[in-house]
């Protein structure tokens, strides 16, 4: 294991964690034994953890008896597994948020995944008495933020070493990532502090600090995911060229697609892993939210085995 990695607490998050996506059925409604065989199938791949609740996972369309009914599908399949997951209690109203950080604390998740609220940019004092406030709901739970760059408040690597002082049981953060100067300001201001990049950046990022993605990379393939962690890991020099193909493969195949069909990152998600074909799941999202066409995924899935036949 690498020097930083090593230096992170027992309790934070490392590696590969697979995203739980939602099979959505033909009359527009979750799929729950389709949702279940691919968490199952996820849990299988060898991944580090999963992860419910993301972007991918469309925890905003959720309804609250959807919301704890995957929750303890994911607990269920993971502990079948023996695999650590994380619950995603992200909403944009704060106080339903807590609400759902208090039903899920019996589950005993790994850590707990949270937004800032959403729908007006809180201020300094608001993020601090929300993040203050999940901390005391729930004392004996890891927090993580999720920080993605559409959220209102974007916050400064100070301000999160700041929200970490305030909140010690925050462990973790999912955010984008930056360059040279953001990576020596991430490792001078969070020592000990879980940092996941997006997965198409994780061989420049574990580099330069990172400690782990919640990836992308693992939508599209599992095992392809976890091929490059170990090419990555063991410092081989065709890492950072594998992280080219990835990002060439979406910038030809995937990312055309938000601009041809006016879809979401949770769109190009699904489609990458209905494309992947490691799961039972399809490009559908819920009601009324655009998908990627059925019609594009086996054009999608033939380049995925162009180019990266290794991941078969």
């Amino acid at each position: 294991m690498s020097d930083h990695l090593a230096a992170l607490p027992a309790n934070a998050p490392r590696g590969i964690w697979g995203a739980v996506l939602l099979a959505i059925g033909n009359d527009g409604e979750i799929d729950w034994n389709a949702t279940r065989e691919t968490v199952a199938s996820l849990c299988a791949s060898g991944v580090d953890g999963i992860y419910s609740n993301g972007t991918a996972c469309e925890f905003h369309c959720q309804t609250e008896g959807e919301f704890d009914r995957l929750s303890a599908l994911v607990a269920e399949e993971a502990g079948r597994a023996g695999l650590p997951f994380q619950i995603g209690i992200s909403q944009s109203n704060a106080r339903v948020a807590r609400e759902r950080l208090r039903r899920v604390v019996e589950l005993s998740p790994f850590a707990v995944q949270f937004t800032l609220p959403d729908w007006w940019p809180p201020s300094d004092d608001e993020i601090a008495r929300f993040a203050k406030g999940l901390a005391e709901t729930a004392p004996s739970l890891p927090l993580v933020l999720y920080n993605p760059p559409h959220a209102k408040r974007r916050l400064t690597l100070e301000g999160i070493a700041r929200l970490r002082e305030a909140v010690p049981t925050l462990i973790g953060a999912k955010l984008s990532g930056g360059d040279e100067n953001w990576f020596d300001e991430m490792r001078k201001l969070l020592p000990g502090f879980s940092v996941f990049v997006p997965g198409h950046t994780l061989a420049t990022g574990y580099a330069q600090g990172a400690h782990g993605s919640y990836s992308n990379v693992a939508c599209l393939s599992p095992k392809g995911a976890l091929s490059w962690w170990r090419q990555i890991l063991s410092g081989a020099p065709d890492a950072v060229e594998m992280q080219a193909r990835i990002q060439a493969f979406l910038a030809d195949h995937v990312l055309p697609f938000r601009a041809r069909y006016q879809v979401s990152d949770a769109a190009l998600d699904k489609a990458m892993a209905a494309a992947g074909g490691w799961g039972k799941i399809g490009p559908r999202l819920l009601w009324p939210n655009s998908c990627v066409p059925d019609a594009e995924i086996v054009p999608l899935a033939k380049a995925v085995r162009t180019r990266f036949p290794e991941w078969r």
